[in-house]
């Protein structure tokens, strides 16, 4: 009831005040950022794959803590990428203080868990390191989708956003000369964002198997848990219990299960999906070698 009647009010602000607002908290909050928690967990993806119907889930946990300011709703600050020359204060200020940590585990006898979640975090190259530089003992959390329905997903979003003209077909045709040069200029330049390496990456997003690597020789095995997207869509309540053990949090009953970010789609064209089907199929294989374990996508 509360979190509505604030969206009620933040819909009915002008956009001069809701500035103000957002400065002067954001601004109190680097002033504390010292008292505040860095995430436990992260989760990094894959873009289309569920990373915010989990979040949305997770924070349903009265153990699991909303980024601060609760108000804004917001699942990640972008900090490891668009927003890493900001620093580490200013990264700080979108969580919890620790006196707020411990207020909850002193009324729920555990102690609570901060985190994030950005489907960028897992494709962008740096972001493992700086990571692990930053949170070597964070806990990640990686949720890989059909990469044929992943990247005719990722194609829609793009084209609702605005930032697509191009017909799926052309876009894929299109995304080797959009991207070309792009990694070369983010190893060049740490503070480089590429809107094309984010926005029209459709088929190269979905190739998991270096993406996932990257994390698995930073961070130990059991520090990060790998999911099917399709699992959290069918079983919810089943994946959410198991994301929740991983956690090392108390059992809860998830209440609510809806699916955020659903964007309907005409039907893919037969002879596309066919083609990315077969693209895939040694990238996946690659994949399933690498984790022990297949997943159930296009065969």
């Amino acid at each position: 009831m509360a979190r509505s009647m604030l969206a009620r009010m933040k819909d009915r602000s002008p956009r001069w005040m809701k500035d103000a607002v957002n400065a002067a908290t954001r601004a109190y909050a680097v002033h504390t950022a010292d008292r505040r928690h860095l995430p436990d967990f992260l989760i990094i993806g894959s873009k289309r794959g569920g990373t915010t119907s989990l979040w949305n889930y997770l924070v349903q946990h009265p153990l699991v803590m909303p980024m601060f300011p609760e108000s804004r709703e917001i699942k990640s600050p972008w900090y490891f990428y668009v927003n890493y020359a900001k620093g580490d204060a200013w990264y700080r200020s979108h969580f919890a203080t620790e006196r707020r940590l411990d207020q909850l585990e002193h009324k729920y006898g555990t102690r609570p868990l901060t985190g994030e979640a950005c489907p960028y975090y897992m494709y962008y190259p740096p972001v493992a390191e700086r990571v692990r530089e930053r949170m070597p003992r964070a806990k990640i959390i990686i949720s890989l989708r059909d990469p044929v329905r992943r990247a005719y997903s990722h194609y829609w979003e793009r084209v609702d956003a605005g930032t697509e003209k191009l017909s799926f077909e052309e876009a894929l045709a299109a995304e080797p000369e959009r991207l070309r040069g792009e990694a070369e200029r983010m190893a060049a330049d740490p503070y480089y964002y590429s809107e094309a390496h984010d926005f029209f990456s459709y088929r190269d997003r979905g190739v998991y198997a270096p993406q996932v690597r990257r994390w698995l020789e930073l961070f130990p095995r059991e520090n990060v848990l790998i999911i099917a997207a399709e699992d959290l869509y069918r079983n919810e309540k089943e994946t959410f219990a198991e994301v929740i053990r991983f956690l090392g949090l108390p059992e809860w009953e998830l209440p609510v299960a809806d699916r955020h970010n659903y964007l309907p789609a005409p039907k893919m064209n037969p002879e596309t999906a066919a083609e990315l089907a077969d693209f895939y199929r040694p990238h996946n294989e690659e994949l399933f070698r690498l984790l022990d374990r297949k997943f159930p996508w296009t065969p």
